[in-house]
Parts: structure tokens; sequence; C-alpha cells
């Protein structure tokens, strides 16, 4: 199995560049379209638990669209032939500087693009 092969792993830092750009403007319909739509889909957040992708929309959805922005720091993104990723990053929001944010997803590359099927959001104190 070919590890971070150069095109799969541009095809992944795409997408996932489109996902944060996404995230930190709100663009809700994006947020989801990046997500498999499927109810085995999970998201654990920092506050919530999801499983299903009705239960992420409807969490997007309701999500207040202030205090979004954020710094990336420490981002890995590694691909394992060419239809899976893992996508790891640290963040810090400036309405909390004293916490770190930590971010999982796994991408898999389906017909119409690479979808996050799986992802963990939390925060820890430095």
């Amino acid at each position: 199995m070919l590890i971070d092969d150069p095109l799969v792993k541009a095809e992944v830092e795409a997408a996932f560049a489109r996902y944060e750009a996404a995230l930190v403007g709100n663009d809700v319909a994006t947020l989801e379209a990046l997500f498999h739509d499927d109810p085995r889909t999970i998201r654990y957040g920092a506050g919530e638990n999801l499983y299903g992708m009705d239960a992420i929309r409807a969490f997007r959805r309701a999500r207040p669209a202030q205090g979004l922005a954020r710094d990336l720091r420490d981002t890995v993104i590694t691909t394992y032939g060419r239809d899976c990723a893992v996508a790891m990053t640290l963040f810090t929001r400036a309405g909390a500087p004293d916490r770190i944010g930590r971010q999982s997803q796994t991408w898999l590359r389906f017909p119409e693009g690479w979808r996050v099927v799986a992802a963990h959001v939390s925060v820890i104190d430095p």
C-alpha cells in the first residue's frame, strides 16, 4: 500500500482546505456535502455526540454563526492507498486563547469525491 501518494495527498489537502473555509464561513451546505450522507457517519463534537448524517445536519443548521474563526497548527494529513486518509489538526480561537482544540477526521473517496465518515473535536487545556 502506498502511503502519502503525492497526487492523493493533494486531493485530500484540497478537500480539507474546503472544509476549513466552509467551517469558519459557516457555509452549512458545503459542510454537509463534505460529510458522507449515511446513518453510520459519526461526529463527536466538543459538547455533542452525533450519530448519523441527520444528527450532523441538525447540529450544523442550529449552530450559531459567530466565533467560528480559528487558527490551525500542526496539521497532519496522511493518505493510505488511493481511497483513505486521516486529517489531524490543532486549533486555537481568539475567544478562548487558553484552550487548545483538537480535530481528527477520517476521509474516504466515494464516486462523488472525498467525504468525512468520522470526526472528533475536543478542547483541552494547554
